[in-house]
């Protein structure tokens, strides 16, 4: 297997001198022997100008800020690698799809859209998915999102768009939040955004992990092989661990909880060796077929069903280091839709038309000028040569000749040979008369989200409705909720009733559906993944007089399957088992909260005394796991808790050595340490995510 180490070995040159090694100096290297206090005219006087420490010092700090991202400001990176599985020669020519024992050096950054750097990550919004291969022909950016379709379809919207989701202007709020009037005005008078809309109120807006995301393309790219044959290509990310999502209640409260929470847990899953995994897949789609589907391949509000175009998987993908300094990759890597390698071309996708001239457009007064290519991030593994200098921020000593053709500089860099390897664009035939108007294969714009509607399961579409209605509520504009409603019934007539009754407007009459074709692939019912409870965050209830023999013995099964075990009480430090061992805490309860974790355990202690029936915040833990759908495990005594929620209808263990089993409750009220069967249920209850059939609590 080749190394997919060549970035990192070129990273290694550009780390800085350590600090250790010698003195502080200033940047021009002068040595200084106090940083504590300007130079003065005495001891309270004026600060002198000729202080060039202190002036390069306060310079060096008034300019260490970039401007943000227009959108994408909020993001968090990694690097890894990828690997095909087979050669892909049939389809393109690109190197890094050819040859499973060559590993490409990758960096990805996630980030959400709306917001500034200081929102939260757990906002209700599409997520980006950006890709940064270091492939020996340059660099081949694979720019996308956790959706597979855009808001609109030409990129002339694409500020209108932006302006409406973001603040409003008179008064900056609300901030990473689209529930606000100048977003849904927007909507209701724009109806191809409601596909994308359908996707944002849906829970893949509040993916749970950046590691349990998926990602795409969006758009529809060309593959072309060494015979200039293209194919019609649509990119998939499927993360390994399935696709899950928080619920609109967790991720508010996540908010203030913390706020890092996604950013974090990407970054703890890599120090801890848990590294993230996604296997690329493809659509592809034959030249000869482009018009054979009820929508048009160039119109990105629109996605191909599976059950059309399997989606074919040729490689995975693995991130496998942390950033050493956030500012100087994660925050200054560039991105752009055309840097794109032999083997890869573009469409008249109108969208991406216009997003191949944005991103550059957008780095270059982002990151201060033309040379951002060479910051250590950006800079490609394979050799640069060309005439292109000078500029802002240039770190390059050029030597002799800077045009072309020359003979002073004996023709160099002299244009790429004969040999195939040159970046060579598809060709195509382009004519008609130069007009502003939108093809009529673009103007359905109600199929599709129906189609998404229809694909949901029960509990998906609730938590649509939900949305919708927290959205709209937040409207003050009784006409734009009016007028959303309308659309809504272009796609479905029950969706828009019910969301109408939720925010105070007539239900528009005769509503039907748009489309009666579902696609399973799009519900998260169908995207649980391997199985593996691996990195899943499970919390612990203890206190004093717990049956600590019956912890460890879960937590040593959990450990072993990968999941992540903290014992949470009421205050830190230690608590007494029955036994009377000390037993370590991992956090108090106070400080965390039930959404901050995927299942909890309650552990059992003395019958007549259970171990935190009386506490309000475990009580509140335990309800809140329970009403979002999450795996609750309880042993002993610790059923005598559950049982004081009162589930209606739920089967909860009454007898000795039996193990109950029932919408990710798994009970055993036998002391000691947990059974086989226990464990079995809990570690299964647990990779199922959530149970959204659950009965209600009477609480």
């Amino acid at each position: 297997m080749e190394s997919a180490d060549r970035k990192q070995r070129q990273r290694e040159s550009f780390h800085a001198d350590d600090p250790t090694a010698g003195p502080l100096t200033t940047d021009q290297g002068v040595e200084v022997d106090h940083t504590d206090d300007s130079l003065a005219a005495g001891e309270r006087g004026p600060t002198l100008l000729e202080d060039f420490h202190f002036r390069e010092k306060l310079t060096r700090f008034d300019h260490e800020r970039i401007p943000e991202r227009v959108v994408h400001a909020r993001g968090a990176g990694a690097y890894g690698w990828f690997e095909p599985y087979e050669s892909c020669a049939e389809f393109t020519r690109a190197a890094f799809l050819q040859d499973p024992a060559v590993r490409t050096p990758v960096f990805v950054r996630f980030s959400t859209v709306q917001g500034p750097k200081g929102s939260a990550d757990t906002v209700r919004d599409v997520r980006g998915f950006a890709t940064k291969f270091y492939t020996s022909e340059g660099n081949y950016d694979l720019v996308g999102n956790n959706f597979p379709v855009f808001f609109i379809q030409d990129g002339i919207k694409f500020p209108d768009f932006v302006h409406a989701v973001k603040p409003e202007p008179h008064n900056d709020m609300p901030t990473g939040a689209s529930a606000h009037d100048t977003l849904w005005d927007f909507v209701s008078l724009q109806p191809e955004t409601l596909h994308a809309i359908m996707w944002l109120m849906s829970d893949r807006a509040i993916p749970r992990s950046y590691r349990m995301m998926q990602g795409f393309g969006v758009h529809t790219f060309r593959f072309v092989n060494a015979d200039g044959k293209g194919t019609f290509v649509k990119f998939h990310w499927t993360p390994k661990p399935g696709v899950h999502s928080l619920v609109w209640d967790e991720a508010q409260e996540c908010q203030g909880r913390n706020p890092d929470f996604n950013r974090g847990d990407l970054w703890d899953a890599i120090e801890a060796g848990e590294y993230p995994e996604w296997e690329l897949g493809v659509q592809l789609v034959p030249e000869e077929d482009e018009f054979a589907f009820d929508f048009d391949l160039l119109d990105a509000t629109k996605l191909i069903p599976e059950e059309q175009v399997p989606v074919r998987p040729i490689g995975r993908m693995v991130l496998d280091r942390n950033p050493e300094n956030f500012f100087a990759e994660t925050e200054q890597v560039a991105f752009h839709t055309a840097n794109v390698v032999p083997g890869i071309d573009f469409t008249n996708d109108p969208l991406l038309q216009a997003r191949n001239f944005s991103y550059l457009d957008t780095q270059l007064i982002r990151l201060g000028g033309p040379n951002f290519s060479q910051l250590p991030v950006n800079r490609p593994v394979a050799p640069v040569r060309n005439n292109q200098r000078d500029g802002y921020h240039q770190s390059a000593i050029h030597r002799g000749t800077n045009y072309s053709p020359n003979s002073l500089g004996g023709g160099c860099p002299a244009h790429a040979g004969v040999d195939g390897k040159a970046f060579t664009h598809y060709t195509e035939r382009v004519d008609g008369h130069k007009i502003r108007r939108r093809s009529p294969s673009f103007q359905d714009h109600y199929s599709q989200p129906a189609l998404f509607w229809n694909s949901m399961a029960d509990w998906e579409k609730q938590h649509i409705v939900e949305a919708f209605r927290f959205e709209l509520g937040k409207v003050d504009a009784r006409a734009v909720r009016a007028r959303t409603v309308e659309q809504l019934a272009k796609v479905d007539g029950d969706l828009a009733d019910r969301v109408a009754r939720g925010v105070g407007v007539p239900a528009p009459s005769g509503g039907e559906t748009a489309s009666k074709l579902s696609s399973p692939a799009l519900s998260l019912e169908s995207l649980r993944g391997d199985g593996s409870i691996r990195t899943r965050q499970i919390a612990v209830l203890v206190t004093d007089g717990i049956d600590a023999e019956q912890v460890a013995s879960v937590r040593e099964r959990l450990a072993a399957e990968g999941a992540v075990v903290e014992a949470l009480a009421p205050v830190d430090g230690e608590v007494r088992g029955a036994d009377g061992e000390l037993y370590t805490v991992d956090r108090a309860l106070p400080t965390v909260a039930s959404v901050l974790y995927d299942a909890v355990l309650l552990p059992g202690g003395p019958v007549d005394t259970p171990p935190t029936a009386a506490d309000q915040d475990a009580m509140r833990f335990v309800r809140d796991a329970y009403r979002h759908g999450k795996p609750i495990g309880a042993l002993g005594s610790g059923v005598g808790v559950l049982s004081s929620l009162e589930p209606e209808g739920l089967r909860l263990s009454a007898e000795f050595h039996r193990v109950e089993s029932d919408h990710g409750v798994v009970t055993e009220t036998s002391p000691g340490p947990a059974g086989e069967e226990f464990l079995d249920a809990f570690v299964a209850a647990i990779a199922a995510h959530r149970h959204w059939d659950r009965p209600p609590t009477r609480h």
